[in-house]
């Protein structure tokens, strides 16, 4: 049986999925007239007339998130000068805002646990400017290297590095040295440190990548699996520093100063927040929806990793540093009450108000100082957001 919400058939059991969540299925009528969102890349302010005369339509300025523009939601960008020559990226303002209440300043290191496929990587890039760090990871090499190919054409590479691995295990730390003491070593030890990242890899190299990808699936799954690194920048804290330097993991109290300033886990959920993706159902068979996003299995497998996740990616993060969890579902099992399990088992972790989220288009979440955005009440694709302080021990 279909249920007809708008122009967007719903099978009965989604609708009894939404209702169970306390999910109004309403929010998926909006599906036509739902706003699409551009970042504009800093400096590119003064071309605005231009990219609108290209698009043929207005850029309407997202008051409540600095550099965001909504357009109609049939522009395609993909195609426009603006976009090939790098000066907008397609990222939800939802997205943004997870983002955004991360408070980036000049010269953290931050942790994009979950970052493909790669838009709120370049904007955390572009928040930071030129010091600190951002380290990607992501458990699937082919949706990484995607971020690869944005990060070049953005030409925002100069300061990331980007990691295929388990995110529930990664345990590298930022490499917090200056740049002029990378390069005091001897000729004798230069065959023992990274130079300069090239596509073009000597043979041997590509040799034991292989080899290593062989023994492994293209999703890291063993805890024991060392991350494979497939990108990193000239100040991204790898050139001049040794194999052992770069995969030196430390554990305890040594991550209270050498962990991560900020660290963003947008976690792997069922998507159902997003009208764009429920709307793919439709040709791909809404079997695959129950599969994908009803079946109870698969939910608890995935708020597993969910919490998962969210337990690294706070290891990692230093004392004093901040954390935001966020996922495109609108459920409780795969938000709230991930976090609330969270909370108990880590005393040194303390839910944080998000800065001047008090004038963003949002509710509250069940749990005190998280937020809900959905594309009735905020005009964007549904994500929750919760951030998180670590505490002293």
């Amino acid at each position: 049986m279909m249920e007809t919400t708008a122009n967007l058939p719903l099978p009965d059991a989604f609708i009894d999925f939404l209702k169970q969540n306390g999910l109004d299925p309403s929010i998926y009528t909006s599906s036509d007239t739902l706003p699409r969102y551009i970042r504009l890349k800093p400096g590119c302010e003064a071309e605005i007339e231009e990219i609108e005369a290209e698009f043929k339509c207005k850029l309407n300025e997202v008051v409540w998130l600095p550099s965001f523009y909504s357009l109609p939601p049939h522009v395609q960008i993909a195609n426009s000068k603006a976009y090939q020559d790098g000066k907008v990226y397609g990222i939800d303002a939802a997205s943004g805002a997870a983002v955004h209440a991360l408070n980036i300043v000049p010269g953290d290191h931050v942790l994009d646990l979950c970052a493909a496929p790669g838009a709120k990587l370049c904007m955390i890039l572009d928040l930071l400017g030129n010091s600190g760090s951002v380290t990607g990871v992501d458990v699937a090499r082919h949706r990484l290297a995607a971020c690869r190919t944005m990060v070049r054409k953005y030409v925002l590479g100069d300061h990331c590095r980007l990691f295929v691995a388990d995110g529930t295990s990664f345990s590298l730390i930022p490499i917090r040295v200056s740049a002029a003491s990378k390069f005091e070593f001897t000729s004798e030890e230069e065959v023992d440190v990274f130079k300069e990242w090239t596509s073009k890899r000597p043979w041997k190299e590509r040799k034991r990548a292989a080899k290593a990808r062989e023994a492994s699936t293209l999703q890291l799954t063993s805890q024991n699996s060392e991350p494979e690194l497939i990108f990193y920048g000239q100040h991204s804290g790898v050139v001049g520093c040794t194999r052992d330097e770069l995969y030196r993991s430390i554990h305890g109290d040594e991550l209270s100063t050498c962990g991560y300033d900020k660290v963003l886990v947008d976690a792997e959920c069922t998507h159902d927040g997003s009208i764009r993706h429920v709307q793919k159902f439709e040709n791909w068979g809404w079997q695959t929806l129950q599969r994908r996003v009803l079946d109870a299995e698969r939910t608890d497998d995935l708020t597993n990793l969910q919490f998962r996740l969210l337990s690294n990616g706070f290891q990692l993060l230093k004392t004093g540093g901040s954390l935001v969890y966020s996922t495109c579902s609108l459920t409780v099992a795969q938000n709230e009450e991930v976090i609330e399990r969270f909370l108990l088992e880590n005393s040194s972790a303390e839910l944080h108000e998000i800065d001047n989220s008090g004038t963003w288009p949002c509710k509250s979440g069940r749990v005190s100082k998280t937020l809900r955005f959905d594309p009735v009440t905020s005009q964007t694709s549904g994500l929750f957001v919760a951030k998180f302080t670590k505490l002293p021990t």
